[in-house]
């Protein structure tokens, strides 16, 4: 991955510590916005599908693309906000994927 992806999640978490401080309630409030970010994707995938009739189509795959996007950068941040280097963490997360296709 791009080296600004990284940058940009340790700065996120760098500037959500300095306005909101890092104690459990704060890392408690960036682990549940995963929850908000990956509710906005479903609706997004909802709007995609016009399953509402009252509203219609409302979004395209790339509003679905951008609003998983932002769960991925989300979850990202949230790993920096555990003290732990993401960039690590998806590593590690990959190579157990990579292993469990071998099979």
């Amino acid at each position: 991955m791009d080296e600004s992806i990284w940058e940009a999640a340790r700065a996120s978490r760098g500037w959500l510590d300095a306005a909101n401080g890092t104690g459990q309630t704060e890392l408690t409030c960036r682990i549940l916005k995963l929850t908000e970010e990956a509710g906005e994707a479903s609706a997004a995938w909802i709007g995609l599908l016009g399953q509402n009739p009252r509203k219609g189509v409302t979004h395209t795959r790339e509003d679905v693309a951008a609003e998983l996007a932002d769960v991925a950068f989300t979850a990202l941040v949230a790993i920096e906000s555990l003290g732990l280097d993401a960039r690590s963490v998806l590593g590690s997360c990959a190579a157990k994927v990579r292993s469990r296709l071998a099979d």
